[in-house]
């Protein structure tokens, strides 16, 4: 037989058991449950070193969640607190507690991502990113010339062409556009001077003819394996004193190189024209990749002067103006 306490006294440990689960219901409320419908939302930038407190202060200023107390105390017993990655995160007031510090944990950060091609120019880069919503393209075009800050970035010239690495960057929050300009630089200066420095001493040349040399191989070659061989055309009818004769170059400026090029193109006055000036022209006509670089430091040995595009994209290479004038006949009928 079980004895049962008196009323009075069960009605009393049934209030001091619901006084001991409020607590329990309401921090359990506070996890699943989102503070807002998602209408807010923020972009926080938690450094390293930034102690977890700083965190929910911040969060919570932001109306991201409604007790840093409970929080903490959730990040605490979850052995999370301590775990937190720095970077910016993009966050909302219909997130729940549990999903933000899962969030936080696991580093999913906010990224604006801006892939720059092999190639590109600096007019091309501007059209992305303001196609993408990025950023201002008419500044970072104004920014790619401006004398101080290539000056600050250790760029020779009077452009940042050719020095723009190609690849992937994340524009962060706070990211104008000079940052960028001055991230993909930065590449440059960091890893492309260690990997070639050496190299481009014993060449002989610049940086600056280099890589003009490399964004014509680039803009030229579809087929990867025939960049050595473009490049040995090139210096072939540089050693004789011959135009270079590059389609790419009659148009850089004016409108992006797409495998053809009009008469009218070679014949419109430029120091970029290749059909008209003498030599290298001033610069780089895009932002070559690292096969292109490799491929003005070191061409083919060939006795090649003249190629004409097949419809494939490749090229057939000639010695003699008649193979050439015959190639021409053959596939640009």
């Amino acid at each position: 037989m079980i004895l049962l306490p008196p009323l009075k006294n069960r009605r009393a440990i049934l209030i001091v058991l619901l006084l001991l689960l409020l607590p329990v219901l309401r921090f359990t409320t506070f996890i699943r449950t989102a503070p807002g419908t998602g209408k807010t939302s923020v972009i926080c930038n938690f450094k390293g070193g930034v102690t977890f407190r700083k965190i929910t202060e911040e969060l919570a200023g932001k109306n991201i969640i409604t007790s840093p107390l409970m929080f903490t105390l959730y990040a605490r017993l979850s052995g999370k607190d301590g775990k937190v990655k720095a970077g910016y995160y993009q966050l909302t007031d219909g997130m729940t507690p549990r999903e933000i510090l899962r969030k936080l944990v696991d580093g999913d950060v906010y990224l604006r991502p801006f892939a720059l091609p092999e190639g590109y120019s600096i007019f091309q880069a501007a059209e992305l990113l303001e196609q993408q919503g990025l950023l201002d393209g008419k500044r970072f075009l104004a920014l790619c010339t401006d004398r101080d800050l290539l000056r600050s970035l250790g760029i020779p010239g009077q452009s940042a062409e050719g020095y723009l690495v190609p690849g992937t960057y994340n524009i962060e929050p706070d990211m104008d556009e000079s940052g960028l300009i001055s991230a993909m630089t930065g590449q440059f200066m960091k890893n492309r001077r260690a990997k070639y420095e050496v190299r481009l001493k014993a060449s002989g040349k610049s940086w600056l003819e280099v890589l003009t040399l490399a964004s014509m191989i680039e803009k030229e070659a579809v087929v990867p394996s025939e960049r050595p061989v473009i490049a040995s055309v090139f210096y072939n009818r540089l050693e004789r004193g011959m135009r270079l004769q590059s389609d790419p170059t009659s148009v850089y400026g004016v409108r992006a190189f797409a495998g053809k090029v009009t008469r009218a193109d070679i014949l419109k006055p430029s120091p970029y024209n290749t059909y008209l000036v003498d030599g290298l022209p001033p610069g780089p006509i895009g932002n070559p990749g690292d096969s292109a670089i490799e491929a003005a430091l070191n061409p083919a040995r060939t006795s090649y002067l003249y190629f004409v595009a097949r419809q494939d994209g490749s090229h057939h290479f000639s010695a003699t103006l008649e193979e050439h004038n015959r190639a021409v006949q053959a596939y640009l009928k």
